[in-house]
């Protein structure tokens, strides 16, 4: 199987494409990232492969967001979590479902 995202990563304009194939058991994840970005790019280069567990390392011992921690210059980036979702993805460890971030206009009454 073979799964592919596209982010978009919002203010900067720049979108990124992931694709993640499954090696076969017992094989890593082979990781194809194509951005407009440069940083992202750069960042590619450190993660051509993840093993399915991945998806679970905690975020500073995370190959993927160690990796986005020397290369992007800004933390909210969202291509190291759709990476990561692809991963998951792929791994069967999550539905492929879109995720979304939106910015509202009104105020949200936000219940405690």
């Amino acid at each position: 199987m073979t799964t592919s995202v596209r982010i978009t990563s919002g203010a900067c304009g720049f979108i990124t494409w992931v694709r993640i194939r499954n090696g076969g058991k017992n094989e890593p994840y082979s990781v194809e990232m194509k951005s407009d970005c440069e940083h992202v790019t750069r960042m590619a280069g450190d993660i051509k492969e993840l093993n399915r567990m991945d998806a679970f390392v905690r975020f500073m011992e995370n190959p993927v967001y160690r990796a986005a921690d020397r290369h992007l210059k800004h933390v909210s980036c969202p291509v190291p979590a759709g990476i990561l979702m692809a991963l998951e993805a792929e791994a069967g460890f999550r539905l492929p479902k879109d995720a979304h971030i939106e910015f509202m206009q009104e105020i949200l009454e936000l219940e405690r």
